[in-house]
């Protein structure tokens, strides 16, 4: 304040009020009368400026803190879901073993019943081929008897036998 008194006096020695052109006091002089005037009316303005940006910066920080409770809270549940979801998978895969062991012995136990009727099968098939060779053969055998018995007839039948055993024949089928 004491410099524009100053420069008031030095203004009323130069004949009065007037224009003053150097550029060096009068910046100064400016510069002094708007800062003062910016204190003094930019005062409230600048004060509620920063007051509202204070409040603006608390609320994002308090939206912040909110968000990370809810996605704290939201890991939670999907942790608590994961840790049933492998409980679930874990009792799954146990039953699937079960039912697994379960289908395997069933298996089994088919593949021994087939393989018991299978043997019971081919037992029963090689008796009856056996039994069919057998009759073949007695077939072949006989045949092969009779052949021989007709050569060896042929062979030691003449006519007198021959005559012998028509009649004895005849004898016998007449006296019945």
């Amino acid at each position: 304040m004491g410099t524009i008194f100053v420069l008031a006096a030095e203004a009323a020695e130069h004949s009065g009020f007037g224009l003053n052109l150097d550029i060096l006091e009068t910046n100064v002089i400016n510069l002094a009368i708007i800062i003062a005037v910016l204190i003094y009316f930019g005062r409230n303005s600048l004060g509620k400026k920063l007051q509202e940006r204070q409040s603006q910066i608390e609320a994002a920080i308090r939206e912040a803190e909110q968000r990370k409770q809810e996605a704290a809270a939201a890991l939670a549940d999907q942790q608590q879901k994961l840790a049933q979801a492998q409980t679930e998978a874990a009792r799954i895969r146990a039953e699937a073993e079960q039912r697994a062991e379960a289908v395997r012995a069933s298996v089994l136990s088919e593949a021994e019943q087939d393989i018991e009727r299978m043997k019971a099968a081919a037992a029963q098939e090689l008796s009856s081929q056996q039994d069919r060779v057998l009759n073949e053969l007695r077939q072949r055998i006989a045949a092969l008897a009779m052949q021989r018995a007709e050569e060896q007839l042929k062979a030691q039948l003449n006519e007198d036998a021959q005559r012998q055993l028509i009649d004895r024949s005849i004898a016998m089928i007449g006296g019945r």
